[in-house]
């Protein structure tokens, strides 16, 4: 359904910091940068067919976070998502809602770590068990 999903950078070399390590931790590598033809920074990360991206703002203004948006990020294991979240605090994000861990969701148990990156973007790092 999707084929991208971008997201604005008040400081992009602190937000790719904060992506290389944190996405690390999922596989992804080195991200693409580009100018867009405004000449503004953009970061591609690439990693099993999705693209993830961040930006500076092309119309010049402050990047903000949308209220009620949460970006997920999908985690092989358990542990994988605690370290998801603990690298994204040691690199500038907020763990934010309750600790990670374990919760009981309508579709089954669920591994759970919320934060906000540098930006103040919401970001999930979920893992499902196999029922």
């Amino acid at each position: 359904m999707f084929n991208h999903l971008m997201i604005g950078s008040n400081d992009i070399e602190r937000s790719k910091c904060f992506y290389d390590a944190v996405l690390g931790t999922l596989g992804a590598g080195e991200p693409i940068r580009n100018a867009a033809p405004s000449g503004h920074i953009r970061l591609f990360y690439r990693h099993e067919g999705d693209t993830f991206c961040v930006t500076q703002p092309i119309n010049d203004e402050p990047a903000t976070v949308a209220n009620g948006a949460t970006i997920g990020f999908k985690c092989s294991s358990a542990d994988m998502v605690q370290t998801f979240h603990d690298t994204a605090v040691a690199h500038g994000g907020t763990s934010i809602e309750d600790p990670p861990g374990l919760r009981q969701g309508p579709m089954g148990p669920i591994h759970l770590a919320y934060v906000r990156d540098p930006d103040g973007h919401k970001l999930c790092a979920f893992f499902r068990p196999e029922n």
